[in-house]
């Protein structure tokens, strides 16, 4: 079952190049942002590098599985649900104004399900010469594996991790 994915655009067009990974630089950098501390300095990292580029950004929302959600009595997943499209407005708002403000060509992505599942598809799909990521602050993923750690082992981009 295909979940629709959101997907807007801010700032000027991008310039139609003809794609060659590995030259000059990314020519599209991928970042996913959840809203924590982390991913908002990845964010800021991945726009200053695509402007001093020359390349666009595509910024990456993924919200909790929609598996997880079914599980909640109704009251909880609407709360959980109203969390998510309050976060991903306020995404959006942010995403709309660095465009603007920096003159970079930017595409917000708001996608349901797996972080790790979803950024990766999002990385093929854009045709990424990147992804940044935040480092994961729960101390849990040091045993098991952060999404950023499941991105390096995928091994089709090159990943920055910004702690």
């Amino acid at each position: 079952m295909s979940v629709p994915v959101e997907r807007e655009q801010y700032g000027p067009q991008a310039r139609p190049q003809q794609f060659e990974r590995g030259t000059d630089g990314p020519r599209v950098v991928l970042v996913g942002v959840d809203g924590s501390r982390t991913s908002l300095r990845a964010a800021s990292y991945a726009a200053g590098l695509a402007r001093r580029q020359g390349a666009g950004l595509v910024v990456v929302f993924v919200s909790a599985p929609a598996g997880y959600a079914c599980l909640m009595p109704g009251v909880v997943a609407g709360a959980v649900q109203q969390t998510h499209d309050e976060l991903a407005a306020e995404l959006r708002q942010e995403c709309r104004r660095g465009a603007e403000e920096l003159g970079l060509p930017v595409t917000f992505l708001c996608r349901r399900g797996d972080a790790y599942a979803e950024l990766r598809a999002a990385a093929d799909e854009s045709r990424a010469d990147l992804v940044v990521v935040g480092s994961s602050e729960q101390a849990g993923h040091r045993l098991v594996g952060s999404v950023a750690t499941r991105l390096v082992r995928t091994g089709r981009w090159p990943v920055l991790v910004v702690p």
